[in-house]
């Protein structure tokens, strides 16, 4: 069926409750083109008005903005202080912005009343007549000053709280300070050092291939596989922590599956945690995407995007630690995680230098420069 907005012509008024099947077929296909003939007459009808008028172009595509999730999301409404904002789902850089223009804002209401006061403690003028004058004409030029314009309703677009471009990469610096002081080791300002990771599965578990995968994904990890026969010991997730933290690692990961596809990731940083875990929705191997690049053991650069939320820059700094702080640059091999809604999207890829050719097309940033 159409699009309410749609005015159908005289022959899509045609009745479609018939018992002849192929007389239903037929008035349906002729329904059918009376609506593509009616919409194609308001695309042209609209193309005729807005090469007359271009502001009704602008405006239509201002409006025109799809609503997605990320535009749709609401932030809390955090007035004081938020503590480590844990629970709380702000933006930490918004937050930021509105507490310095808070903050400048007290301070020109204090310049105003400092003037104001001087100007109180000043003596009067002697020409009291000029000064009438003076006050006489400021009245009448406040009086004809325009108006100014009502607000008009803004649409769903507009009321959209999350800003549009959503690929901001992660500040790092806005971590706020209560969050810093609860989790010491992932904030900490010394240098970081060399991550030695151990990699390692649930019990009984068949995902051997998958676990050496990560091993080449995370740099200087190795995997133990973790056996639960009869004869074994069945070691719990706090005895290989204690065990990685006696030799050195500094992070442990849990590969968890459910019939026999990755659908989990423990993640415990060491040695006083915390302890993250990560559902795997989607699982894509990169020799199953077509003209992929083999991966090098050189260490990979790493970029995080999109991480605002205190709970964001906290997953932020727990990926950074498994990471070595120096990439190789010679391997060309970059590792990305994205942030969209609480959903982190990892992508493992490799770039090569070359000049540009001339079927394709330039690469435009969001401040309108290649």
């Amino acid at each position: 069926m159409a699009s309410k907005k749609f005015k159908p012509s005289a022959k899509s008024t045609l009745p479609f409750k018939t018992g002849n099947r192929e007389r239903r077929q037929k008035l349906h296909v002729v329904r059918k083109k009376a609506l593509d003939n009616t919409r194609r007459d308001q695309r042209f009808r609209r193309r005729r008005e807005e090469d007359k008028d271009p502001r009704l172009r602008e405006e239509r595509l201002r409006q025109s903005i799809p609503l997605t999730l990320e535009r749709k999301r609401v932030w809390d409404d955090v007035d004081g202080d938020t503590g480590d904002g844990l629970g709380v789902s702000v933006d930490v850089e918004r937050l930021k912005r509105q507490r310095l223009g808070e903050e400048a804002e007290e301070f020109n209401d204090e310049e105003d009343q400092i003037d104001q006061e001087e100007a109180t403690d000043a003596p009067a003028s002697d020409n009291d007549g000029d000064s009438m004058i003076d006050s006489a004409s400021d009245n009448d030029e406040s009086s004809q000053a325009p108006a100014k314009p009502r607000s008009r309703h803004r649409t769903a677009t507009e009321r959209a709280t999350s800003p549009i471009q959503s690929t901001a990469s992660t500040k790092l610096d806005l971590t706020p300070s209560a969050l810093a002081t609860r989790f010491p080791t992932l904030f900490s300002t010394d240098p970081l050092h060399l991550p030695k990771t151990l990699i390692t599965t649930s019990l009984h578990s068949t995902l051997h291939d998958e676990a050496h995968l990560l091993t080449t994904l995370f740099p200087n990890s190795v995997y133990i596989p973790r056996s639960a026969h009869r004869h074994g010991h069945r070691y719990s997730v706090r005895e290989i922590a204690s065990f990685a933290t006696n030799r050195a690692y500094t992070a442990v990961l849990v590969l968890e599956e459910d019939q026999k596809k990755p659908t989990g990731l423990t993640f415990v940083h060491l040695p006083a945690g915390p302890t993250f875990h990560f559902s795997i929705s989607n699982w894509v191997e990169g020799k199953r995407l077509p003209g992929h690049g083999r991966p090098t053991e050189h260490n990979p650069e790493l970029i995080l995007n999109n991480f605002r939320t205190p709970l964001g820059l906290l997953t932020a700094h727990l990926f950074r630690t498994v990471f070595p702080p120096q990439p190789d640059f010679q391997g060309r091999q970059v590792v990305t995680l994205h942030n969209q809604r609480d959903y982190i999207f990892l992508r493992r890829h490799r770039y090569v230098f070359r000049e540009k050719r001339t079927t394709e097309k330039s690469v435009i940033g969001p401040d309108g420069k290649e």
